[in-house]
């Protein structure tokens, strides 16, 4: 803390933008999370779905079958597969997502062991809150 006081107080923080320094804060906090083991493996979130029902989790794994979608008022949506471990859950997100097919992320979002549309039921689904690709996270973060 004293080396954030006295870096601002040097002008070192001042030349850094300020949305550049909440990205970067937003990165630091979300990859010591990653860090201090709060990822689940997918084996374990599929064999013990009611542990995890409606609480927040974070998974990594690859997007399959990525769809968007804009709603009939302009609102961004996409859904995609993500594989992991020989499981599988269906993510959905609003807004615009950077992912691609293929691509190896990590999905933090309220699981729903069964979410019923109607009268469809959906088994295994996280209503992502934030996907970040593992190839954009900085190096520097990550050990």
């Amino acid at each position: 803390m004293m080396l954030t006081t006295s870096c601002i107080s040097r002008g070192i923080v001042r030349s850094i933008p300020a949305g550049l320094l909440l990205i970067m804060a937003s990165a630091f906090v979300w990859l010591s999370a990653l860090q201090a083991g709060n990822m689940l493996e997918m084996a374990d979130l599929l064999a013990h779905p009611d542990q995890y029902d409606k609480q927040t989790v974070s998974v990594v794994g690859e997007v399959t079958n990525l769809q968007v979608a804009t709603s009939k008022d302009g609102q961004n949506a996409y859904g995609f597969m993500l594989k992991a471990g020989g499981g599988t859950v269906k993510v959905i997100g609003l807004g615009r997502t950077a992912v691609h097919d293929g691509e190896q992320v990590v999905v933090e979002g309220i699981f729903n062991r069964l979410r019923q549309g109607g009268r469809t039921a959906v088994l295994n689904e996280i209503k992502a809150e934030l996907v970040r690709p593992l190839a954009r996270l900085t190096p520097d973060f990550v050990g």
